[in-house]
């Protein structure tokens, strides 16, 4: 069999304290998951089920720490907003997991960046269409290296921040999580088979806000680092 086209490589992330790499199948992604946040974006939080929206695979742009990823300001925006995220990798396949046993299926934890057109997004919400004009475009999803849950443990509780030019914009804790990875997990697979590759945005807190051509973010988690991303 010939492929009329050659196929893509996959989109690959670095394994913490590895050479191995964690292919990326799909990319998830919990909206409104801190109350704060949602309320800045004009809802009133509750424990209603959350709600997912997707990026494509090859949304994910790997980043590394010790380095600065350089991410070109996207066409058709004036408002591209940073979100810092936990992200949970899974690696084993499940579908109707019960929620005890969520935290088996997540393989490891990432820092994430959910760059968002905010000014697409809210214009297709206004019409009551989908948002992936302003959320899967082009190079919207930089991770860094994932670290095994078994060497980091879950995540609970841990601090998240995220600065623009060394100015503090979001800083919170995923403890505020309105539903838990395991949560998240045991939910989302009731609707979809999730399979080992599949990479999950747990939502951003509040402190969202535009970055411009030449302004540099970094975004970390507690134990998992931090990364260096410069806009141009």
């Amino acid at each position: 069999m010939a492929f009329v086209f050659p196929p893509e490589a996959p989109i690959a992330l670095s394994v913490a304290g590895s050479d191995d790499q964690f292919a990326v199948r799909r990319v998830y992604c919990v909206g409104r998951n801190y109350a704060a946040h949602a309320r800045e974006m004009g809802f009133d939080p509750d424990r209603e089920p959350p709600f997912f929206f997707c990026k494509p695979d090859n949304a994910v742009v790997p980043a590394a720490y010790g380095e600065t990823l350089e991410l070109p300001y996207p066409a058709q925006t004036q408002n591209y907003h940073y979100e810092a995220e936990l992200v949970a990798v899974i690696g084993k396949r499940g579908a109707d997991i019960p929620l005890e046993n969520a935290l088996e299926y997540v393989w490891g934890y990432a820092v994430g960046l959910d760059m968002t057109r905010r000014d697409l997004q809210m214009k297709m919400r206004e019409m009551g269409r989908p948002w992936e004009i302003g959320k899967a475009f082009d190079l919207s999803a930089p991770v860094g290296p994932v670290h095994p849950a078994s060497s980091v443990g879950h995540f609970d509780q841990a601090g998240l921040w995220l600065t623009v030019n060394g100015e503090t914009k979001q800083k919170s804790d995923v403890s505020h999580l309105i539903w838990s990875v395991a949560e998240t997990v045991a939910y989302l697979s009731k609707f979809f088979r999730l399979e080992p590759g599949d990479v999950i945005f747990t939502g951003t807190p509040e402190g969202v806000g535009p970055v411009k051509a030449g302004e540099t973010m970094k975004v970390g988690v507690e134990r998992l680092g931090e990364l260096t991303v410069k806009v141009v």
